[in-house]
């Protein structure tokens, strides 16, 4: 069976944002329709990619109004995928509060696995939803600023948003 994956992209400010989305929920954010299309075929075996502007429309107004600094919560539904263990730490990030930060030791003591920390990181990594599961929120121990999909300078952006 072909799963359907419908996507978008749109400008703000200095950012192309892409978005996909299954029938269950969004499955993708970031900045790179090449990114969306490796991610879709890790996770999918069979997948048609169509491109859906209004049908993906209240997930960029969500988006557009959190960018903009009007929301600081998303409503909509998800289908982020992953193996368990990517989950617990996607669930974990969900629940870090908007304009606040947390460390890689932290969500890994959070999940109930303090020894985990670089699995911890690489399950920060493979995030397909960006800025959604903000894992732009995620900072080194030592207060620096570590890596983040779309780069350090949105990271940057996404922070100093939310100050």
């Amino acid at each position: 069976m072909i799963k359907e994956i419908y996507w978008a992209s749109f400008q703000y400010e200095d950012w192309e944002i892409y978005i996909a989305a299954t029938n269950h929920g969004l499955s993708y954010v970031g900045i790179s329709i090449d990114e969306l299309k490796t991610i879709t075929a890790k996770r999918f075996k069979k997948y048609s990619l169509i491109e859906a502007d209004e049908k993906l429309e209240a997930y960029k107004k969500e988006l557009i109004d959190y960018l903009k600094g009007e929301n600081k919560e998303f409503t909509m539904s998800l289908d982020i995928g992953g193996t368990e263990f990517q989950r617990s730490v996607w669930q974990a990030l969900q629940g870090i509060p908007y304009g606040q930060t947390t460390t890689y030791s932290a969500i890994a003591n959070q999940i109930k696995n303090p020894k985990a920390v670089r699995a911890v990181g690489t399950a920060i990594g493979a995030n397909p939803i960006l800025i959604i599961v903000p894992c732009h929120r995620v900072i080194g121990k030592d207060g620096k600023l570590t890596g983040f999909r779309s780069g350090i300078p949105m990271k940057v952006a996404l922070l100093a948003l939310e100050q």
